[in-house]
């Protein structure tokens, strides 16, 4: 390969980050372009969780029933700003659409294929001392309460018939587990072929020293334009600097919808607003502990214990609901009864990029010979980074890809 080949990457999210070592790695020349620095946005405060074993789209028809109650309950799991609702309701139009039968086993089929590709792809990139390092293989819970053991059942054989690793425990084979939790957990799936992170900013900022040792480059600044031609892509920032590259990659998350019309695209991309607090408390979890009934999840951090979840539909610029952390301490106090009333050291809020099929998109833009995409991975950013980075280098390489692109095609909508 070329030194020659100079490729920039829009985005040094944990995806861009991705993207850009393994092309790096390949041997071409790359800078990462990002108005905010490294890993500012989601990447730095997601949950820390690599969710292999969530295969299934949000967007299924038993959801439908419980939107209503979602919607007017203050601690529920969805919220949905009625300052917003208008703009939210074509994503929420064609999320219910993609409720049909045949688009559900088709979603669930292609983020299967990322989900269970996801691991091997972060030790490819990462090499195995580094991943051991920074990748703790130790699995995920999620605990049900008051759930039925005939639904638990239905759920429990849904993902074994997708081929997802999980065992079903109950009463004291959990607590064996995770001694802290709470005794009104009565069950609890163990999914055993899943990983976390006890620190996602310093997993992404290791990437980045990475890149940056072997020559990589940075330049933080906001793309507003990208402009093509048969041979070059020529990229134009709002303070004015720019540069011609050979090939562009679009990472931006949840502010890739721009760039993706000004190249020809109308892509229905939208942001769950997710939140998060930091409890400095330690306590003995060993791994994610996440709730089916509240909806949110507890990873164990260097840093101590990381509440997160719930979905707000409130757009890009609204400020931070700090209601909706609020209520994750309270889910958080009912779970672990060791840190209740145990104040948050830290809040947060990041923009997840979220499309109506819970599919990014990732490939070669139909309309350009040198743009390329990897967006839109909503809640498993983390997750199908690497992955995301390997399908992407293997085209810039001309290959085919590993995995078949149809289903995340830019122009699927």
């Amino acid at each position: 390969m070329s030194n020659q080949v100079n490729i920039a990457v829009i985005g040094a999210g944990i995806v861009g980050l991705c993207t850009a070592k393994k092309l790096q790695d390949q041997g071409y020349s790359v800078t990462i372009f990002d108005q905010q620095g490294i890993a500012q946005k989601c990447s730095k405060g997601n949950a820390g969780h690599f969710a292999t074993e969530q295969v299934f789209p949000l967007a299924q028809a038993s959801l439908l029933t419980k939107i209503p109650s979602m919607l007017f309950s203050q601690n529920g799991p969805l919220k949905i700003d009625w300052r917003y609702l208008h703009c939210a309701l074509p994503w929420f139009w064609k999320f219910i659409t993609n409720m049909r039968s045949a688009k559900l086993i088709a979603n669930t089929k292609a983020l299967k294929a990322l989900n269970f590709s996801a691991l091997l792809a972060y030790q490819s990139l990462l090499g195995r001392k580094d991943f051991a390092k920074l990748i703790t293989l130790n699995g995920s819970l999620l605990t049900f309460e008051d759930t039925t053991r005939s639904d638990i059942n239905k759920l429990y054989q849904k993902y074994k018939r997708q081929g997802v690793a999980v065992k079903w425990l109950s009463g004291n084979e959990i607590f064996s587990l995770e001694p802290s939790l709470n005794r009104q957990i009565k069950n609890a799936l163990l999914f055993t072929d899943v990983g976390h992170s006890v620190d996602p900013y310093a997993l992404c900022q290791h990437i980045y020293k990475r890149f940056s040792a072997a020559g990589g480059k940075f330049q933080q600044s906001e793309v507003c334009e990208v402009t093509t031609s048969d041979d070059t892509v020529t990229l134009t920032c709002t303070d004015q600097s720019g540069a011609q590259f050979d090939k562009v990659i679009v990472c931006t998350g949840a502010w890739s919808k721009q760039l993706s019309h000004q190249l020809g695209f109308d892509v229905p991309l939208d942001t769950e607003r997710g939140y998060h607090a930091m409890i400095k408390q330690q306590t003995s979890l060993s791994r994610p502990v996440a709730s089916a009934e509240r909806q949110f999840i507890i990873t164990p951090m260097s840093s101590g214990l990381r509440v997160a979840g719930t979905v707000e539909f409130a757009g890009l610029d609204a400020p931070e609901n700090h209601q909706r952390t609020d209520v994750l301490m309270e889910h958080a106090a009912a779970l672990l009864p060791s840190i209740d009333n145990t104040p948050a050291s830290e809040t947060w809020m990041g923009c997840r990029p979220s499309l109506p099929d819970s599919l990014p998109v990732i490939g070669r833009s139909p309309h350009h010979r040198n743009v390329y995409f990897g967006f839109g991975h909503q809640h498993l950013g983390l997750t199908q980074a690497a992955i995301t980075a390997e399908l992407l280098a293997q085209l810039c390489n001309s290959e085919v890809p590993s995995l078949d692109l149809t289903p995340y095609r830019i122009d699927r909508f």
